[in-house]
């Protein structure tokens, strides 16, 4: 494998060991984003659940105060004023059986997907479609709704899901490289925080083990869980 110059650069004088604080390691990964295109800064944090157990499955969603820095296509499955509702809101695709008919075409133009209840008898039937891709709507995280104002504008502007991995790893976009250090540490701070209150109550022992902060092209820093107020063991 080589090694490009840039990510040579990228990775001289970070200790690949140490843990650093949060601040110290949004500023590392921030000045190491010299892409030629504005980076999107991730966060990825290892915790103590299997989530193959239904009671250890971590999920949820958070609305970081100063957005991810990405445009997102929202699509809503919703019906008469519903539908007008949600275009007015600022969806980019409404419809009902015309949209599940695209969809289960592989006609797929969208990153968020939010129904109204009414609507969830056609969309149950996307579900091997949309679930892979992680975008079946679920009440859970606020995308079965018939709020449908407040859940596109949350999706525009700046909420983010989150999902367990079956090797026990949350993984998101916290904000862009262009964004400014105190913006990058209040979104992974809110960020971190969201993951810890939605602990599982199947969830044992240590629950937070590590994490973790990079830029797309960028090498990771290890954050100190002190850092963010974790306890040892927590």
């Amino acid at each position: 494998m080589t090694i490009s110059k840039r990510f040579k650069k990228a990775v001289d004088g970070l200790d690949p060991e140490k843990m650093y604080s949060v601040e110290d390691a949004v500023k590392m990964v921030k000045t190491r984003a010299t892409a030629k295109f504005d980076e999107t800064i991730e966060i990825a944090i290892n915790l103590g659940v299997d989530p193959r157990h239904a009671d250890q499955m971590v999920r949820g969603v958070v609305s970081l105060p100063n957005g991810t820095g990405r445009k997102l296509r929202v699509a809503v499955f919703a019906k008469g004023a519903k539908a007008d509702e949600a275009l007015k809101a600022g969806a980019d695709i409404v419809g009902a059986e015309d949209l599940a008919e695209k969809v289960q075409k592989g006609e797929i133009d969208f990153e968020r997907c939010i129904a109204t209840p009414d609507m969830m008898g056609i969309v149950g039937r996307l579900g091997k479609v949309l679930g892979p891709r992680g975008l079946m709507p679920n009440p859970k995280v606020g995308t079965v709704t018939m709020d449908v104002t407040t859940a596109v504008k949350d999706a525009k502007g700046g909420a983010v899901e989150f999902r367990v991995e079956k090797a026990g790893v949350v993984q998101a976009g916290v904000g862009k490289a262009s964004f400014e250090e105190k913006a990058l540490i209040e979104n992974v701070r809110i960020f971190i925080d969201s993951v810890m209150k939605a602990r599982p109550q199947g969830a044992k022992g240590t629950y937070m083990k590590k994490i973790s902060i990079s830029s797309t092209m960028g090498p990771g820093v290890k954050v100190a869980l002190a850092s963010v107020g974790i306890q040892a063991g927590a």
